[in-house]
């Protein structure tokens, strides 16, 4: 396994592989000039690390890239807490509507564009009583937090145009009322989650930074999930240049001063610094749910994320999905049980269940899993594991002796015989299996699913079968 660790002031390393004689070469990602960095000495450059073993579940239960991180800057953490959430997204990613409020402009200008005349699209999703129904969703079966794309002014004009004033992060939308809506969640135990879509338009989020981050700390808002979509303005400039590295750690140090965590997407992979910075919560930064959405992921690819991406740092990759036909015609390439086994296998303190709310009403009983399952661990096995194959991990959820267990297969199934010899000896457990149907398959029958409830111990070895491109979720309760 090749990786780097403690990335800070320097840009990411690249690898091209000649596959015929077996080579990587390392290359640097330049900046606008085709410059590599401009460093003042005396510096620190970025960890190489390289993880060798017969066995792969040790890679992936290896700590070396946190490891070779600096510990936590700050002197208060109480602020950073783990979030389960919902969001108003797999609505516009799966193309049943749209993050703009009107198709009636085809340019809009900050602060001249007046919204109060536009004629509404009828298809904006962020809209009042949407987000309502959201919120009383997450408040109904105890999630933290809504997220809500597309609440802000801007979105008829914002990707691919290279423009440089896309959005003010601050002017939401003439139906979504900001103050209203954080007071009715709020009186539910719910908060929202802010987004900022910056369009890769840095030097223009920079100017409102602290400006949006006081919006957000005046209506409650502790967590933002930030977005890069696009070249990036300045231009010339790449995502994974010095340039943006520096930027995506300004924005999390900052948000920090605002005690706000930050998800950032479409950033340079993480390299560990969520060690030293903790309100660094997620990050996406690789293919996640979305292209799920824009032609389909691979099998296999939630079995090789946790031996790349997610060795420097949790991953927002946005699982849940119940419906795999997208009103866009395209296809989510799983099974309801290989997404159930993702909030195991795909460690990240920030989950969301991404799919509609009423899809999971259609399966209460394979929701309950979502429901259920911890944020938080205090202990992790992988149990079984090979790239692009198949990875079984088991947790245990912080402060509690309930332990999760998930599985995800590859492009061929995948039998595990199981060992509960983990779980406490001399203790009675019951077990919630959730297990892919014997006729499920990810393309033609993914929502076919099993529940068996048991009575397990340590001794109690457990023969399951996860389809191709599906998978196993089990929950494990003590008894009374």
């Amino acid at each position: 396994n090749l990786h780097e660790a403690a990335l800070v002031n320097y840009p990411a390393m690249n690898l091209n592989l000649d596959d015929s004689k077996m080579v990587f070469t390392s290359w640097l990602t330049p900046d606008a000039k085709g410059a590599k960095a401009y460093l003042h000495t005396p510096c620190v450059t970025p960890w190489r690390t390289v993880l060798v073993t017969d066995d792969a579940r040790k890679v992936l239960a290896s700590n070396l890239i946190l490891n070779l991180n600096e510990p936590c800057k700050y002197t208060d953490t109480s602020w950073i807490r783990p979030v389960k959430y919902v969001g108003v997204w797999w609505e516009m990613i799966s193309g049943k509507s749209d993050w703009a409020y009107t198709q009636q402009f085809p340019s809009v200008i900050l602060g001249e564009t007046d919204y109060t005349k536009a004629q509404p699209s009828g298809r904006h999703a962020a809209n009042n009583a949407n987000v309502r129904r959201y919120i009383d969703f997450a408040a109904e079966h105890g999630f933290d937090q809504v997220l809500v794309e597309g609440w802000n002014i801007g979105w008829e004009d914002w990707a691919g145009n290279l423009k440089e004033r896309v959005f003010d992060f601050q002017t939401p939308y003439p139906d979504f009322d900001i103050k209203a809506l954080n007071e009715y969640a709020h009186a539910k135990n719910v908060r929202l989650m802010m987004h900022h879509e910056t369009s890769s338009s840095v030097m223009n989020y920079e100017r409102y930074m602290d400006r949006a981050y006081k919006l957000m700390n005046l209506y409650g808002y502790n967590a933002v999930k930030s977005g890069y979509v696009g070249d990036i303005i300045p231009r010339g400039e790449h995502h994974y240049g010095q340039v943006m590295v520096n930027h995506y750690l300004e924005a999390v140090k900052r948000a920090a001063d605002y005690k706000i965590m930050v998800n950032a997407h479409e950033a340079v992979r993480p390299t560990g610094l969520c060690r030293t910075y903790p309100n660094l919560i997620g990050n996406e930064s690789a293919r996640g749910t979305e292209y799920q959405a824009f032609g389909g992921s691979k099998p296999g690819h939630t079995a090789i994320l946790p031996f790349t991406r997610l060795q420097g740092g949790p991953m927002d990759y946005t699982p849940g999905i119940f419906e795999m036909d997208c009103a866009n015609g395209s296809h989510v390439n799983s099974t309801i049980c290989g997404q159930l086994a993702l909030y195991v296998t795909m460690y990240s303190p920030l989950q969301m269940a991404a799919d509609f709310p009423e899809n999971y009403l259609k399966h209460p009983d394979a929701f309950q899993f979502i429901k259920d399952v911890a944020v938080d661990w205090d202990r992790t096995l992988y149990l079984e594991a090979e790239p692009m194959a198949y990875i079984t991990a088991a947790r245990k959820a912080k402060s509690s002796d309930k332990w999760f267990v998930g599985c995800v297969a590859g492009n061929t199934p995948h039998k595990s015989q199981l060992s509960l010899s983990f779980l406490d000896k001399g203790r009675k457990y019951e077990a919630t299996i959730y297990t892919d149907a014997p006729d499920a398959d990810y393309r033609t029958n993914p929502k076919a699913y099993r529940i068996e409830r048991r009575t397990v111990t340590s001794s109690t070895r457990l023969s399951l079968t996860a389809v191709a491109g599906g998978g196993y979720a089990i929950s494990i309760v003590p008894k009374q």
